[in-house]
């Protein structure tokens, strides 16, 4: 049995446009998130299969490939539910919207919206190859940070969660915006769902004193 599956869109492929043409939400969703999916779980196959046979020559690709695999999926998954229709997204998170918890965050750490918007930008438009742009809740010092993730694991702090993501991949933008990302990551910002990145940012901070600390 499949350990990890496909999520749905939370909306149709046209949703997004014109941020995000319909053919882009199609093959991202349904080609490249897919393939995330069923590498992962066949990695775990590969795995168990490894430990069947005690055959560990391949532990170290197999882990990676894991690593790499799962994080796409969960990237992608949080990806899909950040945006919503230019109609509703975007904008700054504002209490009259009923997301005050998340902006008064922002504004405590990175001094105000404008700042943190310049960071998550400059962050996901300067990945080098394929990465992503994040704002995570970071549990040991309770306030948020932004990570610039390569591929899809790479640089990013452990305990962290990630409650708003930007896929600077080319997958996510070339067919529409060719080879200028800057504009892809800029055109974003009218797509954000803030009140997603609320619940997340909250749900987050109200698990800060699970993570265990050595005395």
């Amino acid at each position: 049995m499949p350990v990890y599956t496909l999520p749905e869109l939370p909306y149709d492929y046209s949703a997004l446009a014109p941020v995000i043409s319909p053919e882009i939400i199609e093959l991202h969703h349904d080609k490249h998130h897919a393939a995330y999916v069923k590498g992962a779980n066949d990695t775990l196959e590969q795995l168990a299969e490894a430990r069947d046979k005690e055959t560990w020559g391949s532990i170290n690709g197999l882990e990676k490939n894991l690593a790499f695999h799962l994080s796409g999926h969960i990237l992608h998954s949080i990806y899909w539910q950040n945006m919503t229709g230019p109609k509703d997204g975007g904008g700054e998170p504002l209490a009259a919207d009923g997301v005050g918890a998340l902006a008064d965050a922002i504004t405590e750490s990175f001094g105000s919206f404008a700042g943190f918007k310049a960071q998550l930008t400059k962050a996901a438009a300067t990945t080098q190859g394929s990465g992503w742009g994040v704002l995570a809740y970071e549990p040991l010092s309770g306030r948020l940070i932004v990570e610039q993730v390569y591929d899809h694991q790479g640089n990013v702090g452990q305990g962290a969660t990630p409650i708003l993501v930007f896929d600077a991949w080319e997958h996510a933008f070339y067919l529409q915006y060719k080879n200028q990302k800057v504009d892809f990551i800029d055109a974003m910002w009218a797509v954000v769902n803030w009140q997603d990145v609320a619940r997340r940012y909250e749900a987050a901070a109200s698990r800060a004193n699970t993570l265990l600390l050595a005395p």
